[in-house]
């Protein structure tokens, strides 16, 4: 048994490191035949492409090293506004959902049951040229302004294109967030649901107080999860226009030719940002669990 064992484990290796030298052997004749070569020189030499929304001081003459560099603060604005309110979004609806009320647990029903059906593409489409290229002119507040320029909030202009994907990415995942916070909340036992409400707190104020803290390490795991698919669904802003790092990689892949290179910068890239996510995670979830242990 174990010499049968053994010798599947290495026909599996060799399968593996045939597959391996075939692609390598098909690259080195692939770029012998382009004249390519491997090497990231072209990264100093003028990008020649304008971007639309930037967020720090650039311009075409700038090199394809800045040009990646704006695309990646991109991405990461919008994937970090996102983790925020997809959070929120997905907490509040995950509650209503858990809440005694029949027309919060219907309206939060509703709005997982249909978000989760569409395809997230199909959704930043809809916001994009539905919703946000459709808005006209309109004051709110004083503070805010509507149009389909844009959003003017306290100062910032914040493009379509951002919001649009902003938006989208918000919506789509806290219905996803809502399920797991849901789930964790049902995880927690109905004495404590019973214990704040003989104390006479409040179904919110209880949720929040006693449900939610104890629902947590059922919630992270999960949540984890569904931050890492935000950050990987960002890639679609491409789609509606939006500068980041996969839109402005794939620009830069097409007039330089360097596509191996451009991948793996990219790869590298959401490689980094996704383990930044996995290790604040992972610090959180111990924090939370050496919490609940001391409390008890």
């Amino acid at each position: 048994m174990r010499q049968r064992r053994l010798l599947v484990q290495v026909g599996v290796a060799a399968v593996l490191i045939g597959l391996l030298a075939l692609l390598i052997n098909n690259l080195a004749v692939n770029l012998i035949r382009t004249g390519l070569g491997l090497g990231f020189g072209w990264l100093g030499r003028p990008a020649g492409f304008a971007l639309a929304e930037t967020a720090l001081p650039y311009a075409p003459s700038d090199s394809y090293l800045w040009a990646l560099t704006i695309g990646w603060l991109n991405s990461l604005k919008v994937i970090a506004a996102g983790l925020v309110l997809a959070t929120v979004l997905g907490v509040a609806a995950g509650a209503a959902r858990s809440s005694s009320n029949r027309h919060l647990r219907s309206l939060g029903g509703g709005y997982v049951a249909l978000i989760r059906q569409v395809p997230l593409l199909l959704q930043l489409l809809f916001w994009y040229f539905v919703a946000f290229l459709g808005l006209p002119s309109v004051p709110v507040g004083g503070l805010i302004r509507l149009s389909n320029q844009g959003i003017q909030l306290l100062g910032l202009n914040l493009s379509v294109e951002f919001c649009a994907v902003l938006v989208g990415l918000t919506v789509f995942t806290g219905a996803s967030i809502a399920e797991i916070v849901r789930g964790g909340i049902n995880a927690v036992p109905r004495g404590q649901w019973e214990a704040f409400r003989s104390l006479g707190l409040g179904e919110g104020l209880g949720v929040r107080r006693i449900v939610l803290p104890q629902a947590l390490p059922a919630i992270l795991p999960a949540l984890t999860s569904q931050y890492l698919n935000l950050a990987k669904n960002s890639t679609l802003a491409i789609a509606v226009g939006y500068a980041d790092l996969y839109a402005v990689s794939d620009t830069t892949i097409t007039q330089t030719g360097h596509a191996i290179e451009g991948f793996l910068l990219l790869l590298l890239s959401f490689l980094l940002l996704n383990l930044l996510i996995s290790g604040g995670m992972a610090v959180l979830n111990s924090a939370v669990l050496g919490r609940l242990n001391r409390s008890r």
